[in-house]
C-alpha cells in the first residue's frame, strides 16, 4: 500500500472528467502527480485551493491506477465548488487514509451489500473489488435503495452489474414513478428472504445514518452476528491522522480506526448513527 510521507501535503491533481449523475451529485475523474494507490473502503482529503478540504471515499475501482473517482453530492460550501469544478482544473489530495474493508476476512463466505442513497458511492468501489475477485467468495448479494428512481446512482453500471451471473441483486426505492418496475419500499423491505446462510454471512452496509440503524437491525433481526455486519462510520473526519478528534466514536476514531467497523465494536457508543 502507498506509505504517506508527508500526510499534511496534498498530492497535485489535474480534473480531467465530471459526469452528472443526479441533480444533486456528480462524479469526479482525477489523476494525481504521484501514485496513490487505496483499499476499497480507505478515504482521501480532496482540498480545493482557496475554498477548504473535505472526506470522500473514492468510488472508484482499487485495481484502477493512476486514476481516481469521487461521487459527491453538493451540501456544503467545499462540496457545492466541487460541482463547479471542470477539466484542467487543479485540486489537491491527502491520503488515503483509515482502514479499508478486510476483504481476506470475506474468503469463503456468503456476502450481502446493502446501500442506500450515496452509500452507492464507496460501494461502486467495494463492488468492483469483490468482482475482480469473486471466485474467492461464495456468492454476492446486492440490495439497494434510494428515494426515487431519479436518485438511482450509477444505473448504467448497475444494469450491467444485473448480467453477471455471480451477482443476485435487488433495488427499490421509497417512491416509484411510470417508469419504475423494480420494488418501492425502504431498502429493509428486500433484506428478506434471501437465499444466503446468515449466520455465517457477511453483511456490509453503507448509507444515510437513519438507513444503516434499521439496516443494521434488520440484519441482526434475521440472524446475522453482530462481528459479521460492517459499516461505514464517517463522521466528519477532518485532519485523517487522528489528531484532531473531530470524528471520534467512542474509544476509537473514525479517520485511523476505521472508518470501516464491524458493528459488534460500536454498538454500544451513543454517536454511532448521528
Amino acid at each position: 500500500m502507498y506509505k504517506i510521507k508527508n500526510p499534511y501535503r496534498p498530492i497535485r491533481a489535474e480534473i480531467t472528467g465530471v459526469i452528472s449523475e443526479t441533480p444533486t451529485i456528480k462524479t469526479i475523474r482525477i489523476v494525481p502527480e504521484e501514485p496513490i494507490t487505496f483499499e476499497t473502503g480507505q478515504f482521501i482529503e480532496l482540498t480545493i485551493p482557496g475554498i477548504g478540504e473535505a472526506p470522500f471515499t473514492p468510488s472508484s475501482r482499487p485495481a484502477m491506477k493512476g486514476i481516481m473517482e469521487l461521487t459527491v453530492m453538493s451540501v456544503g460550501k467545499v462540496t457545492k465548488k466541487v460541482h463547479e469544478l471542470k477539466n484542467g482544473d487543479i485540486v489537491g489530495v491527502r491520503g488515503p487514509f483509515g482502514k479499508g474493508y478486510p476483504i481476506d476476512r470475506f474468503k469463503g463466505k456468503e456476502i450481502l451489500v446493502v446501500g442506500g442513497g450515496c452509500g452507492f458511492a464507496p460501494l461502486r468501489s467495494l463492488m468492483y473489488e469483490l468482482f475482480d475477485r469473486s471466485g474467492e467468495f461464495k456468492k454476492l448479494f446486492f440490495r439497494g435503495g434510494c428515494k426515487t428512481p431519479q436518485e438511482l446512482l450509477y444505473r448504467g453500471e448497475i444494469a450491467d452489474w444485473a448480467k453477471r451471473k455471480d451477482l443476485d441483486i435487488k433495488l427499490s426505492v421509497d417512491k416509484g414513478d411510470s417508469g419504475w418496475k423494480g420494488n418501492v419500499g425502504v431498502v429493509t423491505t428486500i433484506l428478506d428472504g434471501i437465499d444466503m446462510d446468515y449466520e455465517s454471512g457477511i453483511a456490509i452496509v453503507c448509507g444515510p445514518p437513519v438507513m444503516m440503524k434499521f439496516s443494521t437491525k434488520k440484519l441482526l433481526d434475521i440472524g446475522f452476528k453482530e462481528e459479521n455486519v460492517y459499516l461505514s462510520m464517517e463522521k466528519n473526519m477532518s485532519c485523517g491522522i487522528g489528531k484532531c478528534g473531530h470524528c471520534r466514536l467512542g474509544i476509537y476514531y473514525a479517520c485511523k480506526d476505521g472508518p470501516v467497523f464491524s458493528y459488534d465494536k460500536v454498538k454500544d457508543f451513543s454517536n454511532i448513527w448521528e
